[in-house]
């Protein structure tokens, strides 16, 4: 039996299971909804538009505020690997911060920009900067010795060694800094559009939850669950096996 089978078959159980425990169960249906009913929303709400609308929405947030957490966290990851004074400071605060949940940054993000997309942009970008900070110091720090010794020996130095032996040789954790950024990025965006404005995703949340309307909360919850599985299996997971039949891991 294939693991796409298996996934199937599990997946068909649950909604079984889903399906006759609400019908039988006491609670009320606005409490616990039918599959039936949170299938028929979202398709619905896939027809007219909604749904997609709020889909371009958040991911146009998550992918401008998941770049700009990469290219800060590779430059900042740099330098804290790169100079001790800056390890000593800036990785120390850092370490600190990375201790702080991102929704944490939103009243100042209010006070700071308002209560708009900048404001839900901040936010996604905090949420995911000091992870990808801390993997890419790691993965630089982590590089075999003996890979940077051959490239001075050979006369490779500054933006050539970075170039060819720093980047290559610290990919697969920079791979893996990326996956958890991206999950703390889906985790900040959510909490933002909950409490701030201007549509998405989290938005649609909010609205199933003040009318009532658990079939939609849930719909949009299986689309968030949909969304990362796919980001995880098709680009993650994918360039992973990549790296790791490149560098002969596999």
């Amino acid at each position: 039996m294939t693991t796409a089978l298996r996934r199937i078959i599990f997946i068909a159980m649950i909604a079984v299971i889903w399906e006759v425990t609400s019908r039988l169960s006491v609670l009320p249906e606005f409490m616990f909804p039918r599959l039936t009913q949170v299938l028929e929303t979202l398709f619905n709400g896939l027809v007219n538009g909604q749904f997609l609308a709020a889909i371009g929405k958040s991911l146009s947030r998550l992918l401008t505020g998941f770049a700009i957490a990469i290219v800060l966290g590779l430059i900042m990851g740099y330098l804290i690997w790169r100079y001790k004074l800056v390890e000593d400071t800036l990785g120390f605060l850092v370490t600190a911060l990375q201790s702080i949940p991102s929704i944490v940054w939103f009243p100042l993000a209010i006070i700071w920009f308002g209560l708009n997309d900048i404001s839900i942009l901040f936010i996604v970008t905090i949420g995911a900067t000091w992870t990808m900070t801390v993997s890419a110091t790691s993965g630089f720090r982590n590089v075999p010795t003996l890979y940077k010794r051959v490239a001075k020996t050979f006369g490779s130095s500054g933006l050539h060694f970075i170039r060819t032996i720093i980047l290559p040789a610290s990919v697969p954790q920079l791979i893996s800094g990326l996956r958890i950024a991206w999950a703390f990025s889906w985790r900040a965006l959510m909490a933002g559009e909950l409490l701030g404005s201007g549509g998405g995703l989290g938005q649609l949340l909010e609205t199933g939850r003040s009318l009532g309307q658990m079939d939609l909360v849930i719909s949009v919850m299986i689309i968030i669950a949909i969304i990362g599985t796919i980001m995880d299996n098709v680009v993650f997971l994918r360039l992973e096996r990549s790296v790791q039949k490149k560098w002969g891991l596999t």
